[in-house]
């Protein structure tokens, strides 16, 4: 499952470093999911680094997957769908008012790395922000403490990421408004059958060597990206 769980983090956020121009980034895993049956259900990062924000909020939106399942004995041809959220971590001079009241917390024990003491505790948190139905959770730190910051931290960017987009003023006038993730909604696809190709459906930049960017080399599309927006 350790392959998967590498496999699946390359996949979703890029790999910011082997092969990739934008080096010296540290990303950080934060809450990893399983599959109900296989696979990944969810994976949430933290990349720090310089501009990571602003050269890898372009990633946000649904990708598709086009593939012979590995899971699927006939060999068939399936397609996924993962959904990529990519927020700012808000400074600490930002004030975000939220009502205590509309909170829910819960502790469980982690199944992430940080040895033996980190499993044998409920040390891993997970924060449900009951009005918009937004949950973030973190299980990479060793205490309860720590893991209960850095949720809150990312609640918080969540929370004022959805009050830009809704312009709203307070937390609680605000309602999370889930996107689909299906056909015809993707940004990018991923096709290694019958044919190999990664396009772009916003900039229709496109390349061939499909293993190329699962491998992180995906500067190509971030600056198409860029350039796409510059212009409008």
């Amino acid at each position: 499952m350790e392959q998967n769980r590498k496999i699946g983090l390359r996949c979703f956020i890029g790999c910011i470093a082997d092969g990739h121009k934008i080096i010296g980034y540290t990303v950080k895993e934060t809450e990893f999911l399983e599959g109900d049956e296989a696979g990944i259900k969810s994976v949430t990062a933290v990349i720090i680094g310089e501009n990571a924000y602003g050269y890898l909020k372009g990633e946000m939106g649904v990708h598709r997957l086009i593939r012979i399942s590995p899971f699927d004995a006939g060999g068939r041809r399936h397609t996924s769908f993962a959904s990529v959220e990519v927020l700012p971590e808000i400074s600490d001079d930002i004030e975000i008012e939220i009502n205590p009241d509309d909170l829910r917390i819960d502790t469980y024990r982690s199944s992430g790395a940080g040895g033996q003491h980190i499993n044998k505790t409920s040390s891993a948190v997970r924060i449900t922000h009951i009005p918009t139905n937004i949950v973030t959770s973190c299980q990479s730190e060793r205490s309860q403490l720590q893991n209960k910051e850095t949720a809150m931290r990312m609640l918080k960017s969540r929370l004022l990421d959805l009050k830009e987009k809704e312009n709203k003023d307070k937390i609680e006038d605000l309602k999370g408004a889930q996107k689909e993730i299906a056909w015809g909604s993707q940004i990018r696809s991923y096709i290694f059958c019958p044919y190999t190709l990664v396009k772009d459906h916003r900039t229709n930049f496109e390349v061939g060597n499909v293993e190329a960017v699962m491998n992180g080399e995906i500067d190509g599309f971030i600056e198409a990206y860029l350039k796409s927006i510059v212009k409008n």
